[in-house]
């Protein structure tokens, strides 16, 4: 039987920002990853590792430098821009923040609309119906059409932009850290009503965050990133509970965990480099508690691959992990 081919397939792509003084800030290095039809991969990393630009960079938001992103079998970067608007009806996004991707000026019921006028879809009669029906989807009441988003608490303002990204009935979402600006009790029910919605209407995402326990909550596979690389990827049982690379070790540990209460947290010294100026070879050299006299002289000279990693146990998958300390030469 022949495996389904992914609904996203990225091939080495990388974006680049201008620095200051004519440098360069490589937020998105040489990433390969694919998406099942139907399935949830989390990005998980530190603040500045890459990860919101990588989701939209996927979206083409931001214009990446180089490589491949295959939708559906489609390269979205041989098309133009009227080709791409017609491709993200099918790929829609959730900001971080709910206030400040809504309109303030705008109505709920003209915010939601407005998708569906900008595709051309359906009668005013049609969009009406429609809107209505996205709001019961999200929990909201009808007459929410008729108000203005600062009206709204901070989780209503995350619905109003869930149904937004939901009207077009897309077939791949990014939820970009959608649920980091709640509060704890309102991420619940917004983590929740994220699944549960992702069940019923069966869409594939790419699931944005810094917290370990929402990614474990939420999705199928994770991708751990490190200034612009990806450094180890997996299930969610194999990477959160038997972490490989130093740096998901260090990321695992930070987590309060009963079960791990006698174990030495994992400290990492110093900042995130400078992604301007990273370090040479593997950018988590400099950081590594990990690195040994036996890897070291690689570590410092050649950026490791992310390459297909055999299960320790027979109750394990495979993983694919950029780490030297694993392929020593």
């Amino acid at each position: 039987m022949t495996e389904a081919a992914p609904l996203l397939k990225i091939k080495h792509m990388s974006t680049d920002y201008p620095g200051i003084g004519g440098s360069v800030v490589r937020a998105v290095n040489d990433v390969s990853l694919s998406i099942a039809n139907g399935e949830v991969l989390g990005i998980v990393g530190e603040s500045g590792c890459g990860k919101s630009s990588l989701g939209r960079s996927i979206l083409r938001l931001i214009e990446p430098t180089e490589g491949v992103i295959e939708f559906e079998g489609r390269d979205l970067m041989t098309l133009n821009r009227h080709e791409m608007k017609s491709v993200r009806q099918d790929m829609q996004i959730i900001f971080q923040d709910p206030f400040g991707s809504l309109n303030p000026r705008h109505r709920v019921g003209s915010i939601l609309a407005e998708p569906l006028k900008v595709h051309g879809i359906g009668t005013k009669s049609d969009q009406r119906q429609n809107v209505a029906k996205i709001l019961d989807l999200v929990g909201l009441p009808a007459d929410a059409t008729t108000r203005y988003a600062h009206e709204f608490s901070g989780g209503q303002r995350q619905r109003i932009a869930i149904a937004r990204a939901l009207v077009l009935n897309p077939k791949f979402l990014i939820a970009d850290e959608a649920v980091s600006a709640l509060d704890v009790s309102i991420q619940s029910q917004i983590i929740n009503l994220l699944n549960g919605l992702q069940k019923q209407l069966g869409i594939t995402m790419l699931f944005i965050s810094h917290d370990l326990s929402v990614i474990r909550h939420v999705c199928d596979r994770v991708a751990v990133m490190y200034l612009g690389r990806i450094v180890e990827t997996g299930t969610i049982t194999d990477v959160l509970d038997s972490p490989q690379h130093p740096y998901t070790q260090a990321l695992v540990s930070a987590v309060p965990n009963p079960a791990r209460r006698h174990e030495q947290r994992i400290i990492l010294q110093g900042e995130l480099p400078n992604a301007a100026n990273p370090p040479s070879g593997c950018h988590f050299n400099t950081r590594c508690p990990g690195i040994n006299a036996t890897v070291k002289a690689q570590c410092l000279a050649q950026a490791p691959q992310l390459v297909a990693r055999a299960p320790e146990t027979p109750a394990q998958t495979s993983r694919q992990l950029a780490c030297h300390l694993y392929t020593p030469s």
